[in-house]
């Protein structure tokens, strides 16, 4: 039997816990001391580019486009109503044929011309506007229409708001027929259109003989202007 000194049991005691406390130690602190080196994938990294484009803008802009600034989207333009005006006003403040009243007013000869002002009067309760030319057209007693319908003198569209009571005014012009030669028919009304509408007015008609055909037998409409007229 070897028999090994207290000492050296001792020693080797020591020895042993000191080697279960490191192990101990390595296993509690969190950390694996074993851990795999970090993988290096094979290939080459693309280029960087100076900006990044999203899916959206990575399409080709169309020719005689910059593509320096995102554009705006353009607001939808108003529709142009009959005769390419865009500035007539919206419906909602339109004079509509129920709410007004038609005249005609006395004539104002001058130069072989006959001129009489057509006169729409807001009778409603309410403000409202009437813009441009009204229509117009000579008719019989049975309704038929005589002559052509009146053409448009030129001029610049104005907007006229009518309060209740007030009134707008547009000439109507044609040459005297005792002077041009053409030939002449009496009507019995003036149908009125006020602007945008599709309802007229009938005034009885005591201008006496309008031209209907021939030479110089065109009748003229002018802009609205406010009052009952010049």
């Amino acid at each position: 039997m070897v028999y090994n000194p207290r000492s050296a049991r001792h020693g080797a005691l020591l020895v042993g816990t000191v080697a279960v406390l490191g192990l101990l130690t390595a296993c509690g602190n969190g950390k694996d001391v074993h851990s795999n080196p970090p993988i290096t994938a094979s290939g080459t990294a693309a280029p960087a580019t100076g900006t990044t484009k999203s899916p959206a803008s990575a399409t080709s802009a169309p020719s005689g486009t910059s593509t320096g600034a995102a554009s705006s989207s353009p607001s939808k333009a108003a529709p142009s109503p009959s005769g390419g005006d865009a500035a007539t006003p919206a419906a909602n403040t339109r004079c509509h044929t129920s709410e007004l009243r038609a005249s005609v007013g006395r004539n104002d000869p001058g130069a072989g011309q006959e001129n009489f002002p057509v006169v729409l009067t807001n009778k409603s309760g309410r403000t409202c506007t009437v813009h441009g030319y009204p229509g117009a057209a000579f008719v019989s007693a049975s309704g038929s229409r005589l002559g052509a319908d009146p053409r448009r003198e030129s001029g610049s569209p104005a907007t006229i708001t009518l309060k209740p009571g007030q009134s707008a005014w547009a000439g109507l012009t044609f040459s005297n027929p005792g002077i041009s030669g053409a030939k002449t028919a009496t009507p019995a009304a003036l149908l009125v259109t006020p602007p945008d509408e599709r309802d007229s007015l009938k005034v009885t008609w005591t201008g006496g003989a309008v031209p209907v055909s021939g030479n110089s037998s065109s009748v003229f409409l002018s802009v609205f202007s406010p009052g009952t007229g010049p």
